[in-house]
């Protein structure tokens, strides 16, 4: 294959979504030359493509999860913080976020390459020593002392020969959604919904919950649609809507990915009627934008070095190789062979830490990974898939990246006490 161009950086990002963000920006913040590489024309992933709000999860202080929010949040000082049993919910203007995300990462010293599709990486050996990616031009070629994989699908990490492991027992996924956003919503009397398990009840008495279950069963929702969540955003009369459901696609195919949006894409005028027709001060309520992408919530994850448990999640495990502490999300689980939750409801989790053997792929040399695509359980991977937490496994993972660039040194190689001290020197918490 002929290249048209031939690029040498120190860290390399692939995948522009949150954790790319975290990833880029620290390695760059970290002294290396980094590039971005995006396959869409806009950073930001499910932020800004996926149009998903509220920003969910939790880590300890001092990550660039706090810059996110303090840069989303600018100028919507007016509107209070939400928590909620779902934890701290962050409104986000997506079409805000479109200019001041690219603004951020490109201020920090990152050249940020948009519409650069990675097909393939190049290897001496056991190593990663770049990757192959698609322009305007032609193939392009990004040499790399370090790679890091913030794909969501863990796509570079598997062109490099990583091994993974997808879904549960049974190979069954998460399902995929679209969220949208609507509006002409009656505040005086409009509810909010953060899921299954939340209590909120009608003007009349009934649980919104069960009304959703009812219509689901009657086939006045979509099939598989058993709760429209309907999250608040800055704005009065508006809320994004987290409903719509598809089963069994496999996203890692165009086939896939093509079923899901035409099934997704045909379930919002059915909920919008739903809305319209039994949920008060919705009676007007209509579409207003929806996600340009499928939101995927699993695909692969990559085996590492070390893996976040189940028993991590559950009583918040600590441990002496931290990257990332006080992760929170709660386990959720949607489920991958019907409506509802796998597990009948969202499980409640403990503060834990992400261990730095979780960023660092098995068998291969030159690659982290970052973001939802981390070695870990199914479970596990059900709480720390969330944008909070991925902020910052991308972050610690770029932060290494730059580390191992800098020393000359591979990922596995890297003592985790250098990439702690460089964390901790970025203000983040990193132990009790």
């Amino acid at each position: 294959m002929e290249f048209v161009k031939t690029y040498q950086y120190d860290v390399v990002v692939t995948g522009g979504g949150p954790a790319g963000i975290g990833a880029a920006v620290a390695a760059a913040r970290t002294g290396a030359k980094t590039a971005l590489l995006e396959r869409s024309g806009l950073l930001g992933g499910m932020l800004t493509l996926g149009q998903v709000q509220p920003i969910l999860g939790a880590v300890s202080s001092g990550t660039i999860y706090d810059e996110i929010v303090d840069l989303v949040s600018r100028g919507h000082e007016d509107c209070p913080p939400l928590t909620t049993y779902i934890g701290r919910e962050v409104h986000v203007d997506a079409e805000e976020c479109k200019g001041r995300l690219m603004q951020f990462v490109a201020e920090n010293g990152v050249d940020i390459f948009l519409q650069t599709p990675v097909f393939d990486v190049l290897k001496e050996g056991d190593k990663v020593t770049g990757v192959i990616a698609g322009s305007g031009e032609g193939p392009v070629v990004f040499m790399a002392k370090t790679v890091v994989d913030t794909t969501g699908d863990g796509y570079t990490a598997v062109r490099a020969g990583c091994a993974f492991d997808m879904g549960r027992d049974d190979g069954g996924c998460q399902p995929t959604t679209i969220e949208f956003l609507i509006d002409n919503i009656d505040e005086s009397c409009a509810i909010c919904c953060g899921g299954g398990s939340d209590p909120v009840q009608l003007p009349d008495g009934r649980r919104y919950s069960e009304v959703c279950k009812a219509a689901c069963a009657s086939g006045e929702l979509p099939e598989n649609v058993s709760i429209v969540r309907l999250h608040r955003t800055f704005y009065p009369g508006e809320r994004n809507v987290n409903a719509t459901q598809a089963n069994g696609f496999n996203t890692l195919t165009a086939e896939g990915v093509l079923g899901a949006e035409l099934l997704l894409r045909s379930q919002i005028d059915k909920i919008l009627v739903f809305l319209r027709k039994n949920v008060p001060g919705y009676e007007h309520c209509r579409a207003r934008s929806s996600g340009s992408v499928v939101g995927v919530r699993e695909t692969r994850r990559i085996r590492g070095l070390s893996q976040v448990k189940d028993i991590d999640v559950e009583t918040g495990t600590r441990s002496p190789e931290v990257a990332v502490h006080k992760a929170w999300f709660l386990i959720d689980i949607h489920n991958p062979k019907g409506s509802g939750q796998a597990e009948k409801y969202s499980h409640p989790c403990q503060p834990y830490d992400i261990p730095y053997g979780a960023l660092v792929p098995c068998g291969v040399d030159g690659i982290l990974v970052g973001g939802r695509c981390i070695s870990g359980t199914h479970r596990a991977h059900a709480s720390y898939r969330v944008m909070a937490i991925c902020l910052a496994t991308g972050q610690a993972a770029g932060t290494a990246a730059a580390l191992c660039a800098k020393e000359g040194v591979q990922p596995r190689e890297l003592p985790v006490s250098r990439l702690q001290e460089a964390l901790k020197a970025q203000g983040v918490e990193l132990f009790d």
